[in-house]
């Protein structure tokens, strides 16, 4: 039999196994609501990645777009942006509307941000200027280009000493001899003729020049390679600078011409067929104006046989290479193609004889004549390199350094 305090006990026992029981039912439930809003948190943290990876798609897919209607649209504002400046507005309006359209997603999406969103539209204004400004101005740059292919000759140049280079010559005093601006006061008081010459010659050379006179110092230098090899040169592009036609050397030797063209641009750079067309173009015109030819009667496309049939042909020398649309439109065109034509330095002084009384005189780079002295070695002219070499084989120094 059992005590009353046994009695007591048991009742404790049973009344702490109810309790249990009843905590492990609060603790299953407690347990199940954790499982539930596990599922909850792991079902939002999906959905935000969805979101997120929907976000980032649609930004890239608007990228993509952007791109590939920039493309196809290009050439459209590289031709029309000058005529048509409505064009320009319409395009950065375009993008424009490209921006709000994001904006709108941060504004609706299921957690808004609406301080990105405005974020995004305030930026989307700033570019839309921006924009605007660089559209119009690189399509005209490239307008100007199109119509005046020699302006990529002076990209690297410094404007300043472009514009000094371009106009200088004009301001020096016609009576000087230009010797005078390669050597001190005192040298060339101290120094004989010869001594002093020789020693502006050297100066001339390691001189710094702007790209210019580089390009000007190329052209002689192919037409020296030329008349070496017994072509006869008129320096077409010195001579008449921006009247040149977009011909830089004109060379004959017998029944022969050929119209040069020379480009003296980084070894990175390339020549498209804009430069090709312009070659193409100008040697048709000469061959008009030079031969007995009836316009009216023929279709442009002969020509390119025509000029053959006259052995009038284009040439283009460069220091760097040639795209290969450029190469297909020489091809088709029967321009022919020298690429990668590096400078080298060359005998500089022409020593001619004159036609007139049959005087020997030679030419300095710098001197008023050297670009209209024609060199005819079967004439017994040649290229001196030194002053002395010259005055060996009885030239002199042509008086006139300067005028008009």
């Amino acid at each position: 039999m059992f005590s009353s305090n046994d009695s007591r006990l048991i009742e404790k026992l049973r009344d702490s196994v109810d309790i249990k029981s009843e905590l492990e039912i609060i603790l299953s439930k407690v347990q199940s609501e954790i499982d539930t809003l596990k599922k909850l948190q792991n079902s939002l943290n999906e959905d935000y990645e969805n979101k997120k990876n929907n976000l980032a798609k649609l930004e890239s897919s608007i990228d993509i777009y952007k791109k590939e209607t920039l493309a196809e649209i290009d050439t459209i504002i590289i031709e029309k942006t000058k005529g048509f400046p409505w064009l320009t507005d319409a395009i950065c309006q375009y993008f424009e509307l490209l921006d709000l359209g994001v904006a709108n997603y941060f504004d609706y999406k299921k957690w808004a941000a609406k301080k990105a969103a405005e974020a995004i539209r305030e930026i989307s204004k700033q570019k839309t200027k921006l924009r605007k400004s660089f559209l119009y101005s690189r399509n005209l740059l490239k307008y100007y280009e199109a119509l005046f292919p020699w302006l990529n000759d002076f990209a690297d140049a410094n404007i300043d000493d472009t514009l000094l280079d371009a106009f200088s010559a004009d301001e020096l005093d016609e009576e000087s001899d230009p010797v005078q601006y390669f050597v001190t006061k005192g040298e060339y008081e101290q120094l004989n003729e010869t001594e002093r010459n020789q020693r502006a010659l050297d100066r001339y050379w390691k001189k710094k020049k702007t790209p210019w006179q580089i390009g000007r110092d190329y052209e002689r230098y192919i037409g020296y390679l030329f008349e070496s090899n017994g072509w006869t040169v008129n320096y077409q592009g010195i001579e008449k600078g921006l009247e040149d036609l977009g011909r830089d050397l004109i060379c004959k030797k017998g029944n022969e011409v050929k119209i040069v063209q020379c480009k003296y641009w980084r070894v990175e750079r390339t020549i498209h067929e804009k430069h090709i067309n312009q070659l193409f173009g100008t040697t048709v015109e000469y061959f008009i104006k030079n031969t007995n030819f009836d316009e009216s009667s023929t279709q442009l496309g002969l020509f390119p046989e025509l000029l053959k049939s006259n052995n009038i042909r284009g040439s283009f020398y460069a220091t760097c290479s040639f795209s290969d649309t450029s190469k297909k439109f020489a091809q088709l065109l029967g321009i022919e193609l020298h690429p990668n034509v590096a400078f080298e330095k060359y005998p500089s002084i022409k020593c001619n004889i004159s036609r007139r009384d049959g005087s020997k005189i030679y030419h300095l780079p710098f001197d008023q004549q050297y670009d209209g002295t024609i060199i005819e070695q079967d004439k017994n002219e040649f290229y001196a390199s030194t002053v002395d070499e010259a005055e060996k084989y009885g030239f002199r120094r042509a008086w006139r350094w300067r005028g008009n």
